[in-house]
C-alpha cells in the first residue's frame, strides 16, 4: 500500500493510524493508535521476522513459513517445516489484518498479537528455541542494542520488547486494495461471472467468511475427518471442551489465490478441490455447509470472485520484503 512507503521511512517517528484503517472497516482488536506505533518498532519488527537468529539453529525465520509473495502463507509443501527437517502438524496460515483478530493459530491458542509470535520461536518442531537464548544471541550484537534502543529507548533487550516489536510490525500487514475493495468504493465493476459469483459467496459463504475481512473469527468444523497419523483435535487441545473437537479457525479469503494449499492440514492445492469437498459434504458437523451444493458453472462463478479478492499491491509491496540491513555483517 501506498500510505506504508509514507511512513516507513519518515523522519516522523509516530505513525498515524488514520493511514492505516480502511474506511468502513470496524475498530481494530489490537492497539494501532497514534500514541502505540511508532516507525522504530515496525522497522525492528520487519528485521526480526526474517532474521533466523531467532531459531535454534540459525535456519529458520517467520519468514520461512510466511512469504509476502504468498500473502505471508507458503505453498511449498503442506506442514510447516522447521529446524532439522522437523515436520509440523499444520498448515502455516497467511498473516495479513491481524489487528483485527482476537485469535491466533489454527486453534486459537494465543489471544493476543503481542504474543503470536513466542509460539512458533519456543515450539520444537519449527524454531526450536528459548526466549533466554533468543535475548543472549541479540544482546551480543551491537546492531541490534542500537536497534532496540531507538524502538524502546534502552539497549536492554527484553523478551517484551522483541514480542512487541514484531507485533507492530505484523499490524501493519493490512491488504484492503483488492478489485473487490475497489468495486466496493465505486471505482470499479465486477464482471458479470463475478458478479455471480458475488451473490453466490453472498448466500453461501459470507457467514463465515464476512466482509470486509472474510472471516468471522470464528472457530468450525470443515468436514475434514481427524488424521490418525496427527491426531490433530483442533480448538478442543486448548479448551479441552468436546464440542470444540475438529474446530479450526475460519481463515480469511483475502488473496486466497496465492495462500494454497488450502485447510489446516494442507491437503488440498486447489480452490476448486475445497469446493467439490464441501460438496459432497453429507452430513457436516457443522450445519453452515448443508447449503453449499454448487454446480460447475457456479464455481467457477464463485471462484471467479474470490480471485477479486486478491490484492496485487499488498502481495508485492517491497516495504514488507526481506530488510537489506540484514545482508550485512552485524557485530
Amino acid at each position: 500500500m501506498k500510505w506504508l512507503a509514507l511512513f516507513l521511512f519518515s523522519a516522523v517517528a509516530v505513525v498515524q493510524s488514520s493511514q492505516l484503517i480502511p474506511n468502513n472497516w470496524p475498530t481494530p482488536v489490537y492497539n494501532i493508535s497514534d500514541d502505540n506505533l511508532t516507525v522504530e518498532k515496525i522497522q525492528l519488527g520487519r528485521l526480526l521476522f526474517y532474521d533466523a537468529i531467532l531459531s535454534r539453529d540459525g535456519t529458520i525465520s517467520c519468514s520461512s513459513c510466511h512469504s509476502l509473495y504468498n500473502a505471508f502463507a507458503h505453498t511449498d509443501h503442506a506442514l510447516s517445516h522447521g529446524i532439522n527437517d522437523r515436520i509440523g502438524r499444520r498448515n502455516a496460515p497467511a498473516l495479513m489484518n491481524l489487528a483485527w483478530m482476537s485469535t491466533f493459530m489454527w486453534d486459537g491458542a494465543i489471544n493476543h498479537l503481542d504474543m503470536q509470535a513466542l509460539a512458533p520461536i519456543t515450539h520444537v518442531d519449527e524454531m526450536g528455541e528459548s526466549m533466554p537464548n533468543v535475548i543472549d544471541k541479540l544482546q551480543g550484537l551491537s546492531f541490534y542494542r542500537k536497534k532496540f534502543y531507538e524502538a524502546f529507548g534502552d539497549s536492554t533487550i527484553t523478551g517484551q520488547h522483541l514480542l512487541i516489536a514484531i507485533a507492530q510490525f505484523s499490524s501493519t500487514l493490512i491488504s484492503a486494495n483488492s478489485k473487490y475493495d475497489k468495486v466496493m468504493l465505486g471505482s470499479d465493476t465486477f464482471s458479470d461471472v463475478e458478479q455471480k459469483g458475488f451473490t453466490l459467496f453472498s448466500e453461501r459463504c459470507a457467514i463465515c467468511h464476512t466482509p470486509p475481512l472474510f472471516t468471522s473469527n470464528d472457530f468450525a468444523s470443515n468436514g475434514i475427518p481427524i488424521d490418525s497419523a496427527i491426531m490433530d483435535m483442533g480448538r478442543m487441545e486448548v479448551t479441552s471442551i468436546s464440542a470444540d473437537s475438529l474446530l479450526f479457525k475460519i481463515p480469511s479469503l483475502r488473496n486466497v489465490e496465492f495462500t494454497y494449499p488450502y485447510m489446516h492440514d494442507g491437503r488440498f492445492k486447489s480452490l476448486y478441490e475445497v469446493l467439490n469437498h464441501y460438496n459432497e459434504l453429507t452430513s457436516p458437523k457443522d450445519k453452515r455447509l448443508e447449503n453449499i451444493q454448487l454446480t460447475e458453472n457456479q464455481k467457477v462463478e464463485l471462484v471467479s470472485f474470490m480471485l477479486t479478492l486478491t490484492d496485487r499491491e499488498f502481495l508485492f509491496n517491497q516495504e514488507f520484503a526481506f530488510p537489506k540491513e540484514l545482508l550485512q555483517p552485524r557485530e
